[in-house]
This record gives C-alpha cells, sequence and structure tokens, in this order.
C-alpha cells in the first residue's frame, strides 16, 4: 500500500495567535492517526512560480489515514481553532509504491 502526504502551503497568515493554537491541537491529532512530520517551515528556495511561503509536510501510511486523520473530531476541532486565520492550501498526494 502506498503512503500519501499532507502538502499544505499557507499563502497568507493573519493571526499568529490562532495558527498556534491549532497547531497545539493539529499535532497531537496528526500523530495519533500516524502522520509523521517531514517538513515544517517556510521555503528555504522556490523556483519557476513559487512563493517562499510556509510549508508543511506530513506522510501518512496510507491516503485512508490520512482522511481519516482530516475527517477525525480532533482535527476538525484543530480547524476550528485555526477558523479564517490563514490562507492556505492543503492537498493530498499518494505516494509511488
Amino acid at each position: 500500500m502506498a503512503k500519501a502526504y499532507w502538502v499544505s502551503v499557507y499563502h497568507e497568515i493573519r493571526d499568529e495567535e490562532r495558527l498556534a493554537a491549532y497547531a497545539q491541537l493539529a499535532g497531537p491529532a496528526i500523530r495519533a492517526a500516524g502522520g509523521d512530520f517531514l517538513a515544517r517551515g517556510t521555503a528555504a528556495r522556490a523556483y519557476e512560480a513559487g512563493l517562499l511561503q510556509r510549508v508543511v509536510v506530513v506522510e501518512f501510511p496510507s491516503l485512508e489515514a490520512a482522511e481519516a486523520c482530516h475527517d477525525s473530531g480532533p482535527y476538525q476541532a484543530a480547524l476550528e481553532a485555526l477558523g479564517d486565520a490563514v490562507t492556505r492550501d492543503l492537498r493530498i498526494v499518494e505516494g509511488l509504491e
């Protein structure tokens, strides 16, 4: 079974405190669902149409695990805490087998 990856790119951060509150809730929810943070921070370099924005990459054991994490009560509570504090793009992509 192929692993899956969450890739979040933060286009705008409007409220650092609410982002921190989200992180306090989201981190444990993601780890409990089998997620492993691979990268987290502002991009070191950006090429082509890329921008130097905050990026988070999380590895999950499967697509099903990644989707279940996103839809779980604990992660939804984290999203509630985040509210409209950021504009971001969250994608889930399957890895190669």
